[in-house]
């Protein structure tokens, strides 16, 4: 029996690419190393239950060139485990501090086998290297991994240049081949920005499809006839899927959705900030900042300051509860916009992908839950992929759509405002002198290549929009000034010296070992 509709979920994995090897131990390399524990081994592990009890399941996923780098990257995977045993460590002593504590005891009991589950998957599964096993799923045919910009750029903000935009997207495919041995049939556009002509750049890269918001498509030309409930082809031939505003909101939303319930674990309390200093010390980071364990004893109870003990026992059963919740929602949507638009709609879900087990602790049930849920107990909607979605209905409408992103305010604001539009005349400037010297210098080989190449590295990691977000946002501002400063400069220096014919051993070397993103980067695509 057909179904009546299709449902994409879609997950957005992407962190900034952060590694300094020039510090023993680095606080903002925790961001990586906490997505690791309570993100993405949650995820393998949950698509390995799915794997090996045979559920027909798919499901859509962005791993951005940065956190596939920081997955491949030796020192960050031996640090890494470092992090995971200290956190091991830190168990057991709470294993022995809340022995007269019974209410506490289990959940220290709880987080050592976590950490220990984490460190196995890790470590001997995997063999330390997590992109094996999001390949591994992807060559099964359950789930369908797609591309971002090289380094996540805003790419609106850099069509006055663009070649600074076909490198976004070409690095990217060209990483993407070498990480997981094929093309990529689509890509999440950073930050879902759009703007009239990037499909263009698009199709030179053989990119079928993207994700957008769902402003960006509504508000097109011709209007779309079915809404945000089937793809457009764009004139230049890649197909431009929109989110759902119903089933996302649904799911992300801390006042209306399910992670705000009384039940789930809150994420601020936390026992690195309850517990006395010189107990938590070993295990923060030597500055004297208090920070993140990951071992957290409340749930959210409410907006009060008192909170009650976290049950993980309950907290599964909510989310096997909100999964059955979602999934009859979806079956009455799919139900209502097929009689609507009288064809098989589909539902375009996306998330960011750290909302499943950082943010939200028990997502990662919830997804288990719910997938199993869909694949046994209804048969309105079934799960697919957006390609798999294309090769079913090749025919779709023809529409341009408008610029647009999935920020504040719709468009532009969050990334190009007050606090960050310093930096966009150094980034449109480095852009060009990038251009200059591949079409000037690019054949002459040697050290000048080497450098050439190491300038288009520090170029893409100054353009990633995480350091205009941090500023926006408030949270990291001097890290993100710094990396962006950082960046700009080394480029200079090095464009400075490749321009005077004379490269600096040392100080190139210095780069290399420094910012070693895309070791096989092709300088010629900013010809």
């Amino acid at each position: 029996m057909n179904p009546k509709g299709y449902l994409s979920l879609v997950l957005h994995a992407h962190l900034p690419y952060i590694r300094h090897p020039e510090h023993p131990r680095f606080m903002e390399e925790d961001w990586f190393f906490e997505a690791i524990t309570e993100t993405y081994i949650p995820l393998i592990n949950m698509m390995d239950g799915l794997l090996n009890d045979g559920v027909e399941f798919r499901l859509t996923m962005t791993i951005s060139p940065p956190l596939a780098s920081m997955f491949l990257d030796p020192l960050l995977q031996d640090r890494y485990v470092q992090h995971i045993s200290r956190l091991i460590e830190l168990s057991e002593k709470e294993i022995e501090r809340t022995r007269w504590q019974q209410e506490f005891h289990g959940l220290a009991w709880h987080y050592n086998h976590l950490f220990h589950r984490a460190r196995n998957t890790f470590c001997d599964q995997y063999h330390r290297n997590l992109i094996h096993a999001f390949r591994k799923f992807q060559d099964a045919g359950k789930l369908e991994i797609i591309t971002c910009g090289a380094t996540h750029g805003f790419l609106p903000l850099m069509r006055e240049i663009p070649q600074a935009v076909r490198a976004q997207v070409q690095v990217a495919r060209d990483h993407y081949r070498e990480c997981f041995g094929r093309d990529p049939r689509g890509i999440w556009l950073p930050e879902c920005a759009y703007f009239e002509g990037v499909e263009k750049t698009l199709a030179e890269a053989e990119i079928r499809y993207f994700i957008m918001d769902s402003h960006g498509l509504l508000f097109g030309e011709p209007r779309p006839r079915f809404g945000v409930f089937a793809p457009v082809f764009t004139r230049s031939g890649p197909a431009a899927f929109a989110r759902d505003l119903e089933s996302s909101k649904q799911v992300w939303s801390a006042e209306e959705g399910y992670p705000g319930d009384f039940v789930y674990r809150d994420f601020y309390r936390d026992i690195g900030f309850d517990l006395d200093w010189e107990y938590v010390k070993p295990y923060l980071h030597g500055e004297g900042i208090r920070c993140h364990t990951g071992i957290k004893y409340y749930r959210i109870t409410g907006r009060t300051p008192h909170k009650e003990i976290y049950n993980p026992h309950w907290a599964r059963e909510k989310a096997a509860e909100h999964a059955g919740n979602f999934m009859f929602n979806r079956e009455r949507q799919v139900e209502h916009l097929r009689d609507m638009i009288g064809r098989p709609p589909h539902v375009l879900a996306p998330y960011d992908a750290e909302l499943y087990g950082h943010w939200w602790f028990e997502g990662p049930q919830f997804l288990d839950f719910f997938i199993r849920k869909s694949c046994y107990d209804q048969s309105i909607f079934r799960l697919t992929t957006p390609a798999e979605y294309l090769s079913m209905f090749p025919k779709q409408q023809i529409a341009i759509p408008t610029e647009s992103s999935w920020g504040n305010k719709g468009y532009a604001e969050v990334w190009l405002e007050g606090s960050n539009c310093w930096v966009y005349p150094h980034l449109h400037v480095a852009a060009r002198r990038m251009v200059e010297i591949v079409n000037e210098r690019g054949q002459q080989g040697g050290m000048t290549e080497r450098a050439i190449k190491q300038a288009g590295r520090e170029l893409l990691l100054a353009q990633s929009s995480d350091w205009a977000f941090i500023m926006k946002t408030g949270t990291t501002v001097p890290y993100a000034v710094k990396r962006t400063k950082d960046h700009l400069l080394r480029f200079q220096r090095l464009y400075e010296q490749v321009k005077n014919n004379y490269i600096d051993p040392d100080f190139l070397q210095f780069c290399e070992a420094r910012d070693n993103i895309f070791p096989n980067i092709n300088y010629h695509h900013w010809k």
